[in-house]
């Protein structure tokens, strides 16, 4: 009982170590090929097959040593390619980051066609960058990012298919400048933005004196039509007063006494009722004069009256 329990054993343990030899053998004559991947035949360097479908594939050449199969990926892949220095339509150096997405469209031409695939692509791209974007202003590689990466991809395509690649997108990630040159750069910019500050000042004020320059003439239009309106309406005020002659006459009256003024003007208004009208008045001053004038002209006293008005010709008036 026990020695069959003993072959037992050794069978099951025989049959697990023979298991992956057999394995090993069946990997050694099948090739797996993988969803969007290809497997790349060849014999002492040169192209068998190229296997795209799918699935496992009998090729038992796999184990002479003079046989390959290189797995290739056809999935989208991509690359950043950093720090490419480029300098600008004026002398500035860039500093630029490029992204690349691919995928390889023919696997026989990836492995065949370029030795270093990576190498040659950084390659490809710097010289690109560098004759493409040496024709503009660091302003606009700033902002033209998208369209200046579509013209890169334009650049490299003919070559990359040569490879067996083709390209999705080329775009500039980053971009940067030396520190010496920042500062510069950023000096320049304040200048101008002090001098558009300054010219929006200036015009502010310009604006503004013509501003205030139009405002007075229209208040001086419309001061005149006011005033033209006044005059108007104080003719009509007049026509209307007219119609009412005591009104009329009380308004004169008032008008009359508010342009005296106490302690600047006499005036003479005449007398009134009950006092000496101004005849009299004249008769009165007349009738003194005579008499001084009988008085003064006696026999004898010429030498009396020609001193007085010859006294009084020679004063000032007062």
């Amino acid at each position: 009982m026990n020695s069959e329990y003993l072959q037992i054993g050794l069978g099951v343990v025989a049959g697990l170590a023979v298991i992956p030899l057999i394995s090993a053998i069946f990997g050694s004559l099948y090739i797996q090929v993988e969803e969007e991947e290809s497997v790349v035949l060849s014999r002492f360097g040169r192209l068998v097959e190229v296997i795209k479908r799918p699935g496992l594939h009998f090729w038992p050449e796999k184990l002479m040593p003079w046989a390959d199969a290189v797995h290739v990926s056809l999935k989208r892949d991509y690359r950043t390619i950093e720090e490419i220095h480029v300098n600008d339509c004026r002398g500035t150096t860039v500093i630029v980051d490029l992204w690349i997405e691919f995928r390889v469209i023919s696997p026989e031409k990836a492995l065949f066609q370029v030795t270093d695939r990576e190498k040659a692509l950084k390659s490809l791209l710097t010289n690109s960058a560098t004759s493409i974007l040496g024709t503009f202003e660091f302003s606009k590689i700033l902002s033209n990012r998208s369209e200046l990466g579509q013209r890169l991809k334009n650049d490299i395509r003919d070559e990359t298919l040569r490879w067996g690649l083709e390209i999705d997108l080329v775009f500039i990630s980053k971009l940067s400048l030396l520190p010496d040159v920042s500062m510069q750069l950023f000096e320049t910019i304040a200048a101008r933005l002090e001098k558009a500050k300054a010219d929006i000042e200036e015009n502010g004020r310009l604006n503004a004196a013509l501003l205030e320059a139009e405002t007075s003439a229209k208040v001086a239009k419309l001061m005149a039509q006011a005033k033209g309106q006044y005059s108007l309406g104080v003719s009509e005020a007049y026509k209307k007063l007219e119609s009412n002659r005591e009104l009329f006459e009380a308004y004169k009256e008032l008008y009359e006494l508010s342009l005296l003024k106490p302690h600047r003007t006499v005036t003479f208004q005449g007398f009134g009722r009950d006092e000496v009208t101004t005849m009299d008045a004249a008769m009165t001053t007349a009738a003194t004069f005579d008499a001084a004038y009988t008085q003064t002209h006696q026999p004898g006293s010429l030498q009396t009256l020609d001193a007085p008005l010859l006294d009084h010709r020679n004063k000032p008036m007062t």
